[in-house]
C-alpha cells in the first residue's frame, strides 16, 4: 500500500506525515510537494518526495501515480482559486485511479453558514461525484489559530474577542494529525464523515484556562466586530485579512462550530490533548522561540 499526502510541508501535513512514520516504512510513504528542496529532510528519511502543484495541473499525474491512499490537504486562498486548485487535484486522483480520498475539511461543512463552509463543501462534492472511497475529516478549529491572542496576553494584554458565548472545539494540530494519519492506515474507514473537535469552550473559558496556565488573571474584553478588526489592524493584522478575522468571530458567536462530536476521541483511542496542557505546550513553544 502507499500513501500520499498532500502539502505535506505545511503545518499540518508535517506532522501527519511525522505520525505516519512511527508505524508505517517510509518506503510506503510518499508526500506531494510545491518545493522539493523543502522535503529534503524527509527525501533523506526514505520517504518519495514528489513535485505535486494543485495550480500546475500537469504535474499531479506523476505526483499521484501508483497511489492508493491520497490525503488531500486543504489549500489556502480566495474562493475560485481553491476550489480550482482542488478540482485539479481530485481529477487526477480519478485519472490515477486513486483507491481512497481522505480530505480535511471544516465542521459541518454541508450545512453550515460558517463563511469557511461553501468552499469545504464544494471540495467535498467534487469528491463525492468521483465514486472514489472517501473520508471526511472535518476538523473544527486548531488551538495554534490562536497563538496571535496568546502572545498578547503573554504581553499583558486582555483577551479580546467579538465572539460572545460561542463555543469552539480548539484541538492541537497534532491531535488532527494524528487523526488523519488513523484513517489513512486503518480500515473501516470508506465513506465516512467525521466530525473533529475538541472539548467545546467559550472564549472566556480559554482564556481562563490561559490565565491558570501563566499563573495570572487573563481579563477578556467583549467587544462589538468593528472594535474588534479595529484593534486586530491596531495589532498589525493585514487590512485584507480582517474581513476574515471578523466573520470567525461572528461564525462562533453564531454557534457555528459548535458541534458536538467525539469522534476525535473515537479516533485518537484517547481524548484530546487537555485545554492546560495544550495551552501550555504553545506557551512553552513561543518562550523557547522568543515569540
Amino acid at each position: 500500500m502507499k500513501i500520499l499526502v498532500t502539502g505535506a510541508t505545511g503545518k499540518l501535513g508535517s506532522k501527519v506525515v511525522e505520525t505516519l512514520l512511527k508505524t508505517v516504512p517510509a518506503s510506503q510513504l510518499a508526500v506531494s510537494v510545491r518545493n522539493l528542496k523543502k522535503a529534503e529532510g524527509l527525501r533523506a528519511r526514505g520517504v518519495e518526495v514528489r513535485h505535486g502543484d494543485f495550480d500546475q495541473p500537469e504535474t499531479l499525474d506523476s505526483a499521484f501515480s501508483g497511489i492508493d491512499r491520497l490525503l488531500i490537504i486543504s489549500t489556502v486562498g480566495d474562493d475560485e482559486t481553491v476550489i480550482r486548485q482542488h478540482a485539479n487535484a481530485v481529477a487526477a486522483a480519478q485519472r490515477n485511479q486513486v483507491k481512497f480520498i481522505a480530505y480535511t475539511s471544516v465542521t459541518n461543512a454541508s450545512e453550515s453558514n460558517l463563511f469557511l463552509a461553501p468552499t469545504h463543501g464544494a471540495r467535498e462534492e467534487a469528491i463525492l461525484k468521483t465514486g472514489i472511497p472517501y473520508s471526511f475529516l472535518r476538523n473544527n478549529w486548531y488551538l495554534e489559530n490562536e497563538i496571535g491572542s496568546i502572545h498578547g496576553v503573554m504581553a499583558g494584554e486582555p483577551w479580546i474577542t467579538s465572539a460572545g458565548t460561542g463555543k469552539v472545539g480548539w484541538a492541537l494540530q497534532q491531535d488532527y494529525a494524528e487523526a488523519a494519519a488513523t484513517v489513512l492506515t486503518g480500515d473501516g474507514h470508506e465513506n465516512t464523515v467525521y466530525e473533529l473537535s475538541g472539548k467545546l469552550m467559550t472564549q472566556e473559558e480559554l482564556a481562563s484556562a490561559l490565565g491558570t496556565v501563566l499563573g495570572k488573571e487573563v481579563p477578556v474584553q467583549l467587544v462589538d466586530d468593528a472594535t474588534y478588526a479595529d484593534i486586530m489592524k491596531g495589532a498589525g493584522v493585514p487590512e485584507s485579512f480582517l474581513p476574515m478575522f471578523v466573520n470567525m468571530q461572528k461564525s462562533i458567536r453564531d454557534g457555528e462550530l459548535e458541534i458536538e462530536s467525539n469522534d476525535l476521541e473515537i479516533l485518537l483511542c484517547r481524548s484530546s490533548t487537555p485545554i492546560n496542557k495544550a495551552l501550555s505546550q504553545i506557551v512553552s513553544q513561543s518562550i523557547q522561540t522568543g515569540k
